[in-house]
């Protein structure tokens, strides 16, 4: 069988291969010196040249010559105006790698990227990887000492790492670290979840475009937003600070001022000059949560500072600017908000490009034993006790906590909560059958509705029986289904009202939303607390 021959492909080096006297045999030449190696027989060298270097490649074919005559020196004209700019270099190399007659079958070809500036090193080692130039990576040395009487080193480098367990080990143990953070540390079972939380990962380190995390309130939607800054932090990905806000405690004035800032007297009550929490965000992460409680002229100011990075702050002449990545949170329907002209349709299709529904507790019961073990651990640290249930107490509290009694109505915060309160009352950090059986019945009396409330806020065909609305004109029906279904979707009989009655605020003809709501109901035999509003979630943050 033909032995395969060795091809060599690299470019001439205007410097380190340039010599013309007796004194050149002196020094390190690397292009002369790969041929100088017994154990590597070069049998063909494609090297890539300009005219104006000619006398070099004379003088180093004939020195080839002298010391391989078995190796045949092919030069390759590549004529570079700037051989230090990327693109001409690398489209020049891109070029010849696409008209060069590579024979596989036969030959096996080495891209040297010992010679030629750092850019072409650059693109012939990316065009090799791509597998453009199909041939591995070589690389020479001076001998120690630059001693003539050896070629100097040679090294071979394989851009395969599959054959490299240790380096493929490191990238892929760095994911699992990567997941395991934006997890907080917790092991968790459930698929989807973790499923949700691989893409969030990838997209994190990948993108700076905003995040859009939807779920109800307590699933953790900011604990994760801080964890993808820290992650990109550690990754030097983001500079800035990490900068939230509960946009639900924002009202009038003080919401662009929070936002936007102000300058001194901008309105009544500024007396200096303040930067808003975009400024702050520069370069860093902004993490405005219950973004759908946003007024709709806050809407478009931030749909400007996403877009075009400015804003103008209240009371201000000149625009500010601000880069920073959005992290929005909600436990609303936003595209519900849309319709009903709460919520800019433009901002939802900026903001929305990467969407997460973070599942409630109660919907990922796998995942409630981690959560346990990782409450009980850190509550342990914090109270400076070491916490452990007995078996039979540990088995009653997480049946308890997977079964249909368990509601957990505020998630984590609720699961918190009880591992705390157990924790405390612990005698010397035992958590017993009797401290269980007295948390359940706590959870239980905190999670009962009283008795004629609605699980989940009613709509027209949640009303009594009794209720005479059969008796009302069909316009009137309807109209009282519409308002029905705004306070369905409140939290608050002000936010309902503040909906219901936005034009007429905006107007000043209504002093007093909630009233005005209150008394409608009222006049239908309703109250806000007979259809559920009272049981509603408070607002707030995560």
């Amino acid at each position: 069988m033909a032995r395969r021959k060795t091809v060599v492909i690299g470019f001439l080096g205007s410097v380190l291969d340039g010599g013309m006297g007796p004194e050149r045999w002196d020094r390190w030449r690397p292009t002369v010196d790969l041929c100088r190696h017994e154990d590597f027989l070069v049998d063909r060298l494609d090297l890539l040249t300009q005219k104006k270097f000619n006398h070099i490649l004379d003088r180093v074919t004939q020195d080839i010559a002298g010391i391989s005559p078995e190796t045949q020196v092919v030069p390759h004209l590549c004529e570079l105006k700037d051989p230090w700019d990327f693109e001409e270099v690398y489209g020049a190399l891109h070029d010849f790698a696409a008209g060069y007659d590579f024979r596989m079958a036969e030959d096996d070809y080495y891209i040297h990227i010992t010679t030629g500036t750092h850019v072409a090193q650059i693109c012939l080692f990316l065009l090799t990887e791509s597998g453009r130039l199909p041939g591995r990576l070589l690389q020479t040395m001076p001998p120690p000492g630059h001693r003539r009487s050896a070629p100097g080193g040679l090294s071979v480098i394989d851009l395969d790492l599959s054959k490299y367990d240790r380096i493929a080990g490191r990238f892929e143990q760095e994911k699992k670290d990567s997941l395991t953070f934006l997890k907080g540390g917790i092991s968790t079972r459930n698929r989807a979840f973790n499923d949700m939380i691989a893409e969030i990962e990838h997209i994190s380190i990948s993108s700076s475009a905003p995040i859009l995390l939807m779920g109800p309130t307590g699933a953790g939607k900011s604990q994760l937003a801080r964890r993808i800054f820290e992650l990109k932090k550690s990754r030097r990905q983001i500079t800035g600070e990490f900068v939230e806000l509960n946009c639900a405690t924002l009202r009038g004035d003080s919401a662009m001022s929070a936002l936007f800032g102000h300058v001194k007297g901008a309105f009544t009550g500024a007396s200096t000059s303040r930067d808003g929490l975009l400024r702050r965000a520069n370069g860093g992460l902004l993490l405005l949560d219950e973004i759908g409680e946003l007024g709709l002229d806050e809407q478009s100011m931030l749909l400007r500072a996403l877009e075009d990075k400015r804003f103008l702050p209240v009371g201000a002449d000149t625009e500010s600017s601000s880069d920073f990545q959005l992290i929005a949170g909600t436990n609303r329907d936003l595209q519900r908000a849309v319709q009903d002209g709460l919520f800019r349709e433009d901002l939802l299709a900026r903001i929305n490009l990467w969407t997460f529904h973070l599942p409630a507790l109660r919907d990922r019961p796998e995942d409630i034993e981690p959560n346990i073990a990782f409450e009980l651990e850190a509550i342990s640290r914090r109270i400076n006790k070491k916490l452990a249930f007995s078996r039979e107490a540990y088995e009653t509290y997480l049946a308890f906590a997977r079964s249909d009694r368990g509601l957990w109505r505020s998630n984590f915060r609720d699961l918190n909560a009880s591992i705390t309160r157990m924790g405390t009352l612990a005698e010397g950090g035992r958590i017993t059958g009797t401290l269980v059986s007295r948390e359940i019945e706590r959870l239980e009396r905190l999670w009962v509705r009283p008795e004629g409330a609605t699980t989940q806020p009613a709509t027209f065909a949640d009303l009594p029986p009794q209720h005479p609305c059969g008796e009302l004109d069909l316009f009137d029906r309807m109209q009282l289904a519409s308002v029905l279904e705004v306070c369905r979707d409140s939290r608050s009989l002000s936010e309902a009202g503040r909906k219901l009655f936005s034009s007429s605020r905006n107007r000043k003809r209504s002093v007093n939303d909630a009233d005005r709501l209150r008394k409608y109901l009222l006049r239908h035999g309703l109250t806000w607390e007979t259809i559920g509003g009272a049981y509603r979630a408070p607002a707030g943050g995560e």
